[in-house]
């Protein structure tokens, strides 16, 4: 491999020589760096990232790091990241899994953003104490080296279950996420304390993993339990994959069960595949893009030093028909009033 030697050696000038020429500074005359330029060109010279972090102490990439890749609703996200991160000089790396941590303790990252349950929050409190900054997305903490981005889960899933009250229902379900789910275990919360401000209603709650065949094995309770859907019910996914997921086992098992009369969803995210189902679903609306984004430019200015304050990420309630045509029009109504 070329090293710097070789180029001052060709070029009959000194190591920091050709250091300064190659790091474009003004102490060499431009003369002087097009000769030395020129020669590591000739030479294929490639810079030793490794030996320049250890100097610089940057590596100009930033670790993302997910439970999992799979469904519809990382694509938007990590484009949000990726567009604040391009325009700031950054580059990016999403990894998945417990041997991916190492890239913190080893340095190979600037900072990370965290949607991560195989991390433990006493783990990310002792990389923030060695000075790793950090932005969660999914826990709150406290350490000057964390910024939080969190959505506004409970306000989100207090919308949607109040929203199924409203419309008179009174057997609810509640279709959860995986139990080491911050987003999970803050929206069951608001549903239990919505339902337990009102009178005559019935929880269930069905443990779901955020992926399609979560909502087909809740729709397949479900239809048991209200013998295929001739008793009423409102059900409220706690994301739309599942959501999408029930949609389809009704399609393919109870096709003549009518969503939006005899069962009636909601679902979480607004994920683009939502605006096609046949009735259109009913969904807790943010910006995964600018999610995204905003956990970007947090973790810039943490590694830059600037000082920022925990965001939160707010949510909407997007009406459609899968809680019935009259309901939606009475609800968007009062939203547009």
């Amino acid at each position: 491999m070329v090293s710097i030697k070789d180029i001052a050696k060709q070029a009959g000038v000194s190591i920091s020589t050709v250091s300064y020429a190659l790091n474009g500074s003004s102490k060499v005359t431009s003369e002087t760096t097009a000769k030395v330029l020129a020669i590591a060109k000739e030479l294929n010279y490639m810079p030793n990232a490794a030996a320049r972090t250890l100097k610089t102490r940057e590596t100009k990439i930033v670790g993302v790091f997910l439970t999992d890749f799979s469904g519809a609703f990382y694509g938007d996200l990590l484009h949000g990241m990726k567009e604040i991160l391009s325009t700031k000089g950054y580059d990016m790396i999403v990894c998945s899994g417990k041997h991916s941590h190492r890239m913190l303790p080893e340095r190979m990252i600037d900072g990370a953003i965290i949607l991560d349950q195989t991390f433990g929050s006493e783990e990310l409190i002792r990389y923030a104490d060695r000075g790793h900054k950090l932005v969660v997305l999914d826990r709150e903490l406290t350490h000057p080296n964390v910024n939080q981005v969190l959505l506004d889960n409970k306000a989100g899933a207090m919308l949607a279950t109040e929203y199924l009250i409203e419309q008179g229902h009174r057997t609810l379900y509640a279709v959860t996420g995986p139990r080491g789910s911050y987003d999970s275990k803050q929206r069951l919360q608001a549903v239990v304390q919505a339902v337990d401000r009102t009178t005559d209603v019935t929880l269930t709650v069905i443990e779901g993993d955020f992926n399609k065949k979560a909502g087909e094995r809740a729709a397949a309770k479900i239809m048991a339990d209200t013998d295929g859907g001739s008793l009423s019910s409102a059900v409220f996914c706690f994301n739309d994959e599942m959501a999408i997921g029930m949609f389809n086992y009704l399609a393919e098992h109870h096709p003549d069960v009518r969503i939006g009369e005899q069962i009636h969803i909601v679902g979480f995210d607004n994920i683009e595949l939502a605006a096609y189902t046949q009735p259109r679903l009913t969904t807790i609306d943010y910006s995964e893009r600018k999610w995204g984004a905003l956990a970007a430019e947090q973790l810039i200015k943490l590694i830059h030093g600037e000082h920022v304050d925990h965001e939160r990420v707010y949510v909407t309630l997007r009406i459609g028909n899968s809680v019935g045509m009259a309901a939606a029009d009475a609800v968007q109504k009062r939203l547009n009033a």
